[in-house]
């Protein structure tokens, strides 16, 4: 098993990036050598000819990586859509073996990997082949990242019951508010049904704040409210 996280959420938009790249920024602030990768992105943008991930570049910059782009994110589409429809729209095929070897590549530079996923556990990255399968080649403990809202027991015990039964290891919930006011009461309650049904820890509470936009790099921001929000036991 190798040294790090697989970082997966119970859907998209959940906030995966955000704690890849804090997670990332914590390893490297505590002077360990630190990798990330995006294995696949949708929605790129395109910028003189080449497409990119604002979810990548985020990643790379939260770690001050050095690894090239095409490492980081080898795969890259533009429509913004699930990775399989993306590939049949720009009538491409997903390379994994192009993933499985940048991955080793990564392994082999550093100490530490930090992979986010794409979407949850069930995002089909080839025909038949899932984020989950994925994550179990990878062989790194997974971190689920959840939203404090209403729903979010039901989506966050189904995503780690998925995962146990696929053999992944699960290291723990991070729950991370990604939009304002949400309900103390509720945040505090569903947290506390997702300890005691998965009987897993709550690794990290991470409160709203706009400065954590993937859009706008605040590395300030992102290391205090990290430090600050995550459980200190996180580094492997």
């Amino acid at each position: 098993m190798g040294r790090g996280y697989f970082i997966t959420g119970t859907d998209t938009g959940v906030g995966k990036t955000i704690v890849a790249g804090g997670l990332a920024a914590l390893y490297k602030s505590r002077g360990l050598d630190v990798g990330v990768m995006k294995p696949v992105a949708t929605g790129c943008k395109r910028v003189n000819d080449t497409l990119l991930s604002d979810d990548a570049v985020f990643l790379k910059r939260a770690a001050e990586s050095d690894d090239e782009y095409e490492l980081i994110n080898p795969v890259s589409l533009e429509q913004p859509f699930a990775p399989t429809v993306a590939a049949r729209l720009s009538d491409t095929k997903i390379d994994l073996e192009k993933i499985r070897m940048d991955y080793d590549s990564l392994c082999e530079r550093h100490g530490y990997l930090i992979v986010e996923g794409i979407g949850g556990l069930l995002v089909p990255i080839d025909e038949y082949y899932f984020v989950v399968d994925l994550a179990n080649e990878m062989e790194l403990p997974l971190i689920v990242v959840c939203r404090p809202n209403l729903g979010t027991i039901n989506h966050t015990l189904l995503t780690v019951s998925y995962a146990r039964e696929h053999g992944l290891d699960v290291k723990g919930i991070i729950m991370n508010e990604s939009t304002e006011k949400c309900d103390d009461v509720l945040k505090k309650t569903n947290a506390d049904e997702i300890k005691r049904l998965t009987n897993l820890p709550l690794l990290g509470m991470i409160p709203f704040d706009k400065r954590l936009d993937v859009n706008r790099f605040d590395k300030e921001a992102l290391l205090k409210i990290f430090r600050d929000n995550v459980d200190k036991d996180i580094i492997i």
